[in-house]
């Protein structure tokens, strides 16, 4: 019986980019409101006003926001490995656009995102991070770590696509070996068990030790005992 996974090489289980895939998904959220939410407590760009919408805000914060959110739901719910990188690349290209997108937008002439709401400079920058650059070089770093463990095959992964083997029938009263290694043999396991020594069955000496014995019973048997007998 083959396992029910088998012919589907690029299988891998749906939590492997659930934590990213969420985080993404805050972040994009994120990006994508905070322009029109931001007004309310006193920190958002021009123009100062909930809700106001205008063509460089679609842009700049809600289309990468939305790029973002999608990317992170294809990583929570994709069980498919090439879906689940499609989903970390739109991510990681969404986060790309909130950290160039400011500088590149007069080229292309969707106009400004407007300027900082701000008194300081501190608040200026934590405008800056909050909106654009820090946000989206957190949706990268994110999105590389999926991308990564994305890429990388593991051991559950493999185990998981391996026919399993045919169960082996054993007669009843054999043991089971379960190291993994080769059964004794039947002369091993016949020698492996205790049984009582008969009184000819007493083992022969060998080498030199067989010579002395064979010797013990010569004129000189004595003189090799110690201590030497006085004469």
């Amino acid at each position: 019986m083959k396992h029910a996974l088998n012919g589907h090489p690029l299988w891998m289980p749906r939590s492997r980019g659930a934590v990213s895939g969420l985080l993404l998904v805050v972040l994009g959220a994120w990006g994508a409101l905070i322009p029109f939410v931001g007004p309310h407590f006193n920190f958002a760009y021009t123009p100062d006003q909930d809700w106001a919408w205008t063509p460089a805000r679609g842009w700049l914060e809600v289309l990468p926001g939305g790029a973002t959110v999608l990317g992170g739901l294809l990583l929570i719910f994709s069980g498919n490995r090439i879906t689940a990188i499609v989903g970390g690349w739109l991510a990681a290209m969404a986060g790309a656009w909130f950290v160039i997108g400011g500088q590149v937008a007069p080229l292309l002439r969707i106009g400004s995102a407007g300027d900082p709401i701000a008194a300081t400079d501190r608040k200026r920058a934590a405008l800056e991070v909050s909106y654009f650059s820090g946000l989206g070089a957190l949706i990268i770093f994110i999105s590389g770590v999926a991308l990564a463990r994305l890429a990388v095959r593991l051991a559950s992964d493999v185990e998981a696509f391996l026919e399993p083997a045919e169960p082996v029938s054993v007669p009843a009263g054999e043991p089971v070996y379960m190291s993994g290694l080769e059964e004794p043999s039947a002369e091993a396991s016949s020698g492996a068990l205790t049984k009582p020594r008969a009184a000819g069955d007493e083992p022969k000496p060998k080498g030199w030790r067989r010579q002395r014995s064979g010797n013990a019973a010569g004129p000189g048997a004595a003189y090799l005992r110690w201590p030497h007998p006085q004469s």
